[in-house]
């Protein structure tokens, strides 16, 4: 007769056995069924599209084409890494297209080509059917329900605003929803990351009186404020002041990859207090800090941010347009999915990977169109910014014109040589009356 420990252990066995078959009876069975890692990337992506935080699509159309869209086939686009063929198969639901004039346009006509780029990315965005011009969190969740590519503006750079609260008004009402306060310059009133334009340099006022007057005005209208290429100063002072949530749209890490571009620890952590979002930049430069780089790379400064704040702050910025050298494996918008492999392979849970792909983004956005429903109430800023500080040649100021020989008058350089035309020219007249009575 069997003893009672007897009975259990063989029973243990039995369903110890037991599980040990249906574990490998799943494998096998996952295996016929050929549900891969690709197609589970692919069964998230299509649940979760991406938002993309940054593409300079609309800067190549200018160096190419000079903005001619009719010379252009926005579904098959070989010269770019960027088409509406390739954003599909990347799984790109909604793409943040930067609005960028090249900083020597500051003091002279930043505004002017602006609007020159944001007329040719919303041409862009209505003239085909497969993108939607969207300017708020419900639009662009509308957009995805629709299958179309939503497109948001981002001014990138400061100086496209000319100092001007008006020009910034403007812009949010021609469907601008972001704008980055500096780009390789610094403006009258913020300090860029980059030394590479030696204007408006101070001591010690990363972010000046005018410069917190913006971000509050931003905070308004419901723009987000966007960090990537400022200060890291600028960056902590913008977070300080700012009402809604921030966002680096295209930064990385500076632990893993020590360029200026890149956001620190201490600041990161800033950032997650503001319930703010870094969006992180595939630029091999940003990311290796050199010309090559790989996937694993670019998933290491996933893995370093979510350590420091947690993926509940982390998005995708790739910057594909606006810089020159991408990792191998991530050399286009179509690529995307291999990251998102990745990290599924370094155990990045798909709650995790959705909000990276898309909720972060619209928590955001939509936390910013809440603190500008609170403020309602506010009026328009009229702050203007003095002529000290822009110190801008070609600003005009408005005065009506004194009379003329008014003891105030400042007359012109071709004023002061009238006199000596008029009597040059009455001499010649003279002398070939002279010649021809001869």
């Amino acid at each position: 007769m069997l003893s009672r420990k007897s009975v259990i252990s063989a029973s243990s066995g039995f369903w110890m056995k037991s599980f040990g078959h249906l574990v490998v009876l799943s494998s096998l069975s996952f295996l016929a069924s050929g549900y891969s890692e690709r197609d589970r990337v692919h069964d998230l992506m299509s649940r979760f599209p991406l938002i993309d935080g940054h593409n300079d699509l609309a800067l190549q159309l200018r160096i190419l084409h000079n903005n001619r869209l009719s010379q252009v086939d926005l579904y098959n686009f070989s010269k770019v890494s960027t088409d509406i063929t390739r954003l599909q198969a990347g799984h790109v639901q909604a793409q943040m297209f930067a609005v960028y004039v090249m900083c020597g346009a500051q003091e002279k006509d930043a505004v002017r080509l602006t609007l020159e780029q944001i007329d040719v990315v919303r041409r862009m965005c209505t003239e085909y059917q497969d993108f939607e011009l969207v300017t708020s969190a419900q639009e662009l969740r509308n957009s995805e329900m629709r299958h179309k590519i939503a497109c948001l503006i981002s001014v990138e750079g400061g100086h496209s605003i000319d100092s001007s609260m008006p020009a910034l008004r403007m812009f949010y009402q021609l469907g601008v929803r972001s704008m980055s306060l500096t780009h390789t310059c610094n403006t009258p009133w913020a300090e860029s990351s980059s030394k590479r334009y030696n204007v408006y340099q101070r001591q010690n006022n990363s972010l000046t009186p005018f410069g917190k007057a913006v971000v509050e005005e931003m905070n308004r209208m419901g723009m987000i404020v966007d960090l990537s290429h400022t200060s890291w100063d600028t960056a902590s002072a913008a977070l300080k002041h700012s009402k809604a949530p921030v966002i680096f749209s295209h930064s990385s890490s500076f632990s893993l990859c020590s360029h200026g571009r890149n956001v620190p620890d201490w600041l990161l952590l800033d950032l997650k207090n503001k319930s703010g979002l870094i969006m992180v930049n595939m630029h091999s430069n940003f990311v290796s800090c050199s010309d090559k780089a790989n996937v694993s790379h670019v998933a290491d400064h996933f893995d370093h941010i979510k350590k420091v704040i947690g993926a509940e702050s982390i998005g995708i910025g790739g910057d594909f347009e606006g810089a020159v050298n991408f990792p191998q494996g991530l050399e286009d918008v179509s690529k995307y999915p291999a990251l998102i492999q990745e990290l599924l392979r370094r155990n990045w849970t798909e709650n995790e990977l959705a909000d990276v792909l898309r909720n972060n983004f619209l928590r955001v956005f939509e936390e910013v169109e809440r603190v500008r429903d609170q403020l309602t109430s506010t009026r328009p800023s009229e702050v203007q910014i003095s002529l000290e500080e822009v110190q801008n040649p070609c600003r005009l100021v408005l005065r009506p014109p004194s009379p003329r020989g008014s003891s105030h008058q400042n007359p012109s350089s071709g004023d002061q040589h009238e006199p000596k035309v008029l009597l040059i020219l009455t001499i010649v007249l003279m002398l070939s009356s002279l010649l021809m009575i001869e």
